[in-house]
């Protein structure tokens, strides 16, 4: 892990330990853009399920709309314990499989960090999405 995607983490930790809310938001994302801004956002949950929005895209809709679509050179996301879990530490997490077809579309050699164990890595958006789908090409 370069000390970029160390600062990128803890940008993520950061958003959600200042968001976070039980049952309702508990995973933070940071993205550097190829320009170098740093983005954060929370996701954000709903009692119908289906209407959530997971906090890449919030960090994705964020970054486009602060400073127009400058792509995506590192994206994460992280995970904030329940209060009740024994450990009480902020993970890195994977994307879902949403998010990595939105990641993918916005910047298709964007970096992504994931959970490796006992530290974490950063791979391409196409391991992580092999065989993407396109619209006919």
């Amino acid at each position: 892990m370069s000390e970029e995607d160390q600062e990128l983490i803890a940008a993520a930790s950061e958003a959600i330990k200042n968001r976070y809310r039980n049952d309702w938001q508990e995973v933070g994302a940071a993205m550097r853009t190829r320009d170098g801004r740093i983005i954060t956002g929370v996701n954000i949950d709903a009692y119908l399920g289906r209407m959530a929005v997971c906090a890449e895209a919030i960090a994705i809709g964020r970054s486009i709309t602060e400073g127009g679509d400058k792509g995506i050179e590192t994206i994460v996301a992280v995970r904030h314990p329940r209060p009740y879990e024994a450990d009480q530490n902020i993970k890195v997490v994977s994307p879902c499989g949403s998010c990595r077809e939105l990641i993918h579309d916005y910047d298709a050699k964007a970096r992504v960090i994931v959970p490796n164990g006992p530290e974490p890595s950063a791979v391409s958006i196409g391991e992580l999405l092999p065989n993407k789908y396109s619209r006919g090409t």
